[in-house]
Parts: C-alpha cells; structure tokens; sequence
C-alpha cells in the first residue's frame, strides 16, 4: 500500500470551516485520516511530506472547459485546425490544467465532434495525465445562431464550429448522434454572443426545439449544458430543467426567482474572465476597450456583476471557468476567475475557494468523494506557496502550485522525495519520532 503523510499544514478542507493547522494521511488513491490542533496520523511506513505551514486544500474544478480551444483569437481560427493535431493540444492542455491545481473539468463543449470523449477515454486509461473530466458534445445551435460558421458558397457542416439543427427533428438527430459518441453532457447555444456579431440578449430556439432535446438527454441520463446569456435563455433552462447553466449575465428577476426555487437542481458558471479580458485584455488582437464596449461588453460586465451578486446572495451555485483558450484569456490562467468572483460578484475569498472545491464535487456528481479533503475522499490534494484566503492571486502563479496530487499519484512536485542521511522515520502515533540508523520506512521531504 502507498501511504504518504503530509504534515505541518494549513489545512482548509473545503467543508466551510476555517483553516487548521494539522495533518492528512493519504493511503492507496484515499485520504484515510485527517488530524487537527496537535494531534497525529499514524504516519508509520509513509513517505512524509512536510509542508512547513503553507496552505493545502482539496484540488479545485473548473465548471466551464473548452479543452480544445486552442488560445486563438475566433472561432474559425479554433476550428481550423486539423483533427491529428486538435487531440495532441487537447493532451497537452490537460497537463497544463492539472499542474495549476484543477483536478476536475467539466467540457462546456468541444471544437469538434468527438475531441471531448477521446481525451477524457485517455484520461481515464491512464494514457497521460489531466483532471478528471466530463466530456462535452459540440455546440448544438441553429441556422444563424452562435457557432453556425457556414458560409453561402461553403455550407459544409465539417467546417462548421458547432450542429446546425433547425427543427425538433434535426434536434433529436443530433443528440442521438453525440450520445452515440459517449459524451457526458450535450450542450446547445440558446442564446448569442457579442463577438459573433450575434446580440447576446438574443434567443434563436424554439421551445419545441429545446423540449426535444431535453427529453432525448433525459431518456440517455445525460445532462445537458446551455450557452445562456439573455434572460429568456436563462427561464428556458429551468423551464426544460437543462441544469447547467452558464453566463446568465441577464437574468432578470423572474428568471433569478425561478433558478432560486430550482437552485438544488442548476449550477451557473458565468465565465465572468471573458468578460473582463475582452474588455481590458484584448487589444493586442485588435479589441480595445473602446470596441468592445461597442460590442457591448462593457454593459454586459456591468449587468453581470449586479445579476450574478443578486443569484450569490440568493443561494445559487455559481462556480469558476469558462471561455478560457481564448488567445487573450490562454488556459491555465482559469485561476483568475476566483479572484473576479470577489470583485464582481461580492464573495468573499473563502466563498470563491468553496465555489471551486466542495462545489466542484457537487457539479461533477460525486458530492461525497472529491471536492474536500476528509476521510474516505479520493486523494486530490495542492499544496500551495501563500495563502489563497489573504491573496487569491497566487492561484494564478504555477511557481506557487507547490505540489500537486490527482487521486493519490503526485503528479508536480518542488518537493525532494528522497532519504536525506539520517531521516526521521514517524512512528506509531503517540510513540514521537525516532531516528532509524539502517533503512527507513518513512521519508522525510524537503522543500527546495
């Protein structure tokens, strides 16, 4: 049995409760006792990791994933690139990912039909590392609508970024189709985009067209995600109980209402980073800040902030990501969105790491086994340099992600795992530490 114990850590253990100074055992790929206020794991044959006081917490999810947008500046540009090399990004993006400390994603939608389900199938074999994952089908959206690229001369749907369906019929086609595929969750734009040249308040779907959907999703147990900036966008989901709801930059007060009595059952990831770096981050690709509040991000910032602080002070979930990939929003930056939940929407800095942690397990629907750092939990662990609770910023730096461990396997690590001359070896609790003079069954860490 693999057994390593960290010890001398901050621990906050994603429940609410405030950090603690103790201890945590992990054995195999489960935390098998946490300690607190002095007392000790029984660390005997373990490999110990001393953290020297710095902050550990459970690995954090990220609600809103487009792995296979590739930090390109449109849609067509993300699009274009071939499929061969499309996975091999995916691959590598996923790495990125886990070493800043996301242990779980979920896919808001992929580039390209089958991307989603063929990373998180090589994820799971264990092929190359990357978080745990939930696989998303394309953008399911309509003539017109967000994600319909075809051109008159050129109306092939190969080329196209998303589904074009028009139709219940066309609709029930192709969620077969992506369920075929073995996705997760279908996703589908019900609203459009700014960037698109689409009004973001706009709502292209017909009820009969979402009510397909939702039934073909509910007869396969998938669950279904939807692009949902406008109000009525936002009323369409509850009112089809599509449970994953992201942006909902507009939701009036009948639609707060309605996701509020239906909060146990809807998460909201409003991508909020898109916002804010479209605004101020995308000159150097031609975006000012005055273009895009003509495009009207600006106003869309401004309504979101008041929106999504009423939907926090009602009780709904809202959880971090979306939209990153994006060439002024790159991935592996996701961390930002924490720092923009405080500033935005009125959470405080342990609220933003909670949305990212015990909420992360409720949306990837493993509630009890991921998510917090407690007894029984898979072992997703990071271990960082500063304190998230006094700056939230050092979740953005990777030279502060110290440590991190997916389901039991260290997979970044500033620590040396090796047997210095004359480690301690952490006996029995309660017997205190003693010095082996021949092999040790224990290793002490240190920090470089």
């Amino acid at each position: 049995m693999n057994r390593i114990a960290f010890i001398n850590v901050n621990i906050f253990d994603g429940t609410g409760a405030d950090p603690y100074m103790g201890e945590i055992l992990v054995e195999d790929n489960r935390i098998t006792r946490v300690s607190k206020h002095g007392d000790s794991v029984n660390a005997s044959g373990a490999h110990i990791i001393d953290g020297r006081g710095r902050f550990i917490m459970p690995g954090m999810t990220e609600a809103h994933t487009h792995f296979s947008w590739n930090d390109q500046p449109s849609l067509s540009a993300i699009q274009f690139m071939p499929p061969e090399e499309h996975i091999l990004w995916c691959v590598r993006v996923a790495k990125r990912y886990l070493e800043m400390g996301f242990t779980s994603a979920l896919g808001a939608a992929a580039a390209k039909p089958r991307l989603d389900v063929v990373l998180r199938n090589a994820i799971n074999a264990g092929e190359f590392p990357g978080p745990r994952y939930l696989a998303g089908s394309q953008e399911i959206t309509t003539l017109g609508g967000l994600g319909d690229n075809t051109l008159p001369h050129m109306p092939f749907r190969e080329l196209n970024f998303g589904e074009v369906v028009s139709g219940p019929e066309e609709m029930r086609r192709a969620a077969r189709m992506f369920i075929k595929y073995g996705v997760d969750q279908l996703k589908i734009n019900l609203s459009g985009e700014y960037i698109a040249g689409i009004p973001a308040e706009v709502s292209p779907f017909s009820e009969e067209e979402i009510a397909m959907l939702a039934a073909e999703a509910k007869r396969a147990g998938k669950r279904v995600a939807a692009h949902a900036r406008s109000s009525e966008s936002v009323k369409q989901c509850v009112r089809h109980g599509l449970e994953l709801v992201f942006h909902a930059s507009f939701a009036d007060e009948e639609a707060l209402d309605m996701l509020e009595a239906n909060k146990d059952k809807h998460f909201v990831a409003p991508g909020i980073g898109w916002l804010v770096s479209t605004l101020h981050h995308a000159e150097k690709w031609g975006i000012t800040k005055e273009v895009a509040t003509r495009m009207g991000y600006a106003r869309e910032l401004e309504v979101a902030s008041d929106t999504l602080t009423k939907m926090h002070k009602r009780g709904i979930r809202i959880l971090p990501g979306g939209d990153y990939g994006f060439a002024w929003m790159p991935h592996a930056t996701n961390a930002r969105d924490l720092e923009y939940f405080v500033k935005y929407i009125g959470m405080t800095p342990k609220e933003a790491l909670l949305s990212a942690t015990k909420l992360g397990g409720e949306l990837m629907m493993q509630p009890d086994s991921i998510g917090q750092l407690a007894e029984g939990y898979y072992a997703d662990i990071v271990l960082v340099d500063g304190n998230p609770l006094e700056d939230l910023k050092v979740l953005q730096d990777p030279e502060k992600i110290s440590l991190v461990m997916k389901d039991g396997e260290l997979i970044k690590s500033c620590y040396d795992m090796k047997a210095p001359e004359g480690a301690v070896h952490v006996a029995e609790k309660g017997n205190g530490p003693r010095r082996d003079e021949g092999v040790t069954k224990a290793v002490q860490a240190t920090v470089h």
